[in-house]
């Protein structure tokens, strides 16, 4: 295969995965009324990476950032991508010809490194939510949102393949 049809086949992998998540996200809030991470926070912790600020007391709290939901929109989308890069190189390229579940589901887990050990202690959440009043309650959502994730990843792999069947020669 070639290296541009394999880029071309985790781009869409990881952006229908998200949209996927996304659409979890979107369906928990309208129909139970539960909320999901504001992207213009994560865009706001990056912006404001450009002062030197890498840590915050509350992300809630800290100066607004031109343009940061928009950044913070990207930035999920290319997590993404990376997190479905990942998932092929570690089962290789033939799952993208073959999806299969575990494996999916496994990067879906292993995806919960990123909110548990980089954002919310950036945010100033603890790690793993430690510092919000409801920790067990942010935890169940995130494994949630990722598991959901993983089952995107999963998803979109076989509608990749549908829609793109064959590599070219």
């Amino acid at each position: 295969m070639q290296t541009s049809e394999m880029v071309l086949r985790i781009l869409l992998v990881g952006v229908g995965a998200t949209l996927i998540m996304d659409a979890g996200a979107l369906i928990r809030a309208r129909v139970f009324g539960i909320p999901s991470l504001d992207y213009g926070l994560v865009g706001r912790w990056l912006g404001l990476m450009r002062q030197g600020q890498f840590q915050h007391t509350s992300i809630v709290a800290a100066p607004r950032v031109r343009h940061e939901r928009l950044i913070g929109w990207v930035f999920h989308y290319l997590t993404g991508i990376v997190f479905a890069l990942l998932l092929v190189v570690l089962t290789g390229v033939e799952w993208l010809f073959h999806p299969t579940l575990m494996p999916a589901l496994a990067a879906g887990l292993i995806s919960m490194a990123a909110p548990f050990f980089i954002l919310q202690p950036a945010f100033g959440f603890g790690i793993a939510a430690s510092k919000t009043a409801a920790p067990y309650v942010a935890r169940r959502r995130t494994l949630i949102t990722h598991l959901t994730f993983g089952l995107g990843l999963y998803v979109a792999g076989w509608l990749v393949l549908l829609l793109y069947p064959t590599p070219h020669a």
